[in-house]
């Protein structure tokens, strides 16, 4: 493979570039994640060639279903809007204390504005079946490898009074029906907060405050810090140092939760 940088560094890389994978690892030897949730987890950051250097250890999905080595953006659903998020980052810094023979498999299920109730009710946003689509890149996962994690970050589009009472009991249902999906009860998932300068911010600490309350009694989930992280100009959006950093605290956090010096 090619793990030169995408170098036109005057436009946003687009999503389906990445190189196909002629071949994978063998199944025992590949750790399969799935990052879902909404635009934080998409990615709106700006893609620069560093982010684009692909790896032969990280692999991901086009919207073909093929197998690539991973580069950012590594989300395509939403093509005119999607940029950098954080599975690179994350990928990199979590291959670096990983046995060699470890390959890692990010698929990408995230899609911008949507909430979690949309998630579970299944709903088609932006053109995608939420929860259907996540099964899809489930059964992709088991067929190469071994489901190893979830990373989710959303909770801005919830951040209204009459659904943070009930975001909570709804995160506990989501993250119930994702493992009985990867028939998996103990599927560690890993939870990053929002961020801590939205005009919005009383709420967006609210719906904070209930990821943390659900942390604390699933003992398979750990909660990310993003309040010293800055937005990329719109006060939604984390930026790209931004991302870069969530990547690797949830590498961080994934290593703290299995055990791993």
């Amino acid at each position: 493979m090619s793990c030169q940088p995408n170098t036109n560094s005057d436009t946003q890389p687009a999503a389906g570039n990445a190189e196909i994978a002629e071949s994978m690892p063998s199944k025992e030897n590949v750790w399969v994640f799935f990052l879902a949730g909404q635009s934080n987890m998409a990615g709106r950051g700006l893609v620069e060639p560093s982010d684009t250097i692909a790896s032969e250890r990280i692999f991901s999905v086009n919207a073909d279903g093929e197998i690539v080595y991973a580069q950012e953006p590594l989300h395509y659903y939403e093509p005119d809007l999607t940029g950098l998020d954080c599975g690179l980052s994350f990928g990199k810094s979590l291959m670096s204390h990983l046995p060699d023979e470890v390959s890692l498999l990010i698929l990408p299920t995230a899609v911008g504005g949507s909430s979690i109730e949309q998630w579970l009710g299944d709903s088609t946003h932006r053109n995608v079946p939420l929860m259907t689509n996540f099964k899809e890149k489930v059964a992709i996962g088991q067929q190469y490898g071994t489901l190893k994690g979830i990373l989710w970050h959303q909770g801005e589009s919830d951040a209204q009074e009459e659904r943070i009472t009930k975001y909570q009991e709804r995160l506990s249902t989501l993250i119930t029906t994702f493992r009985e999906i990867a028939r998996n009860d103990s599927l560690p998932v890993l939870l990053g907060e929002l961020g801590g300068y939205s005009e919005n911010n009383e709420n967006w600490q609210r719906i904070n405050q209930e990821i943390h309350a659900y942390a604390a009694q699933d003992s398979f989930s750990m909660v990310i810090n993003t309040q010293d992280f800055d937005h990329k100009g719109d006060k939604v959006h984390f930026n790209s140092d931004g991302q870069r950093e969530m990547g690797k605290r949830f590498a961080e956090a994934y290593l703290k939760l299995i055990q791993v010096p």
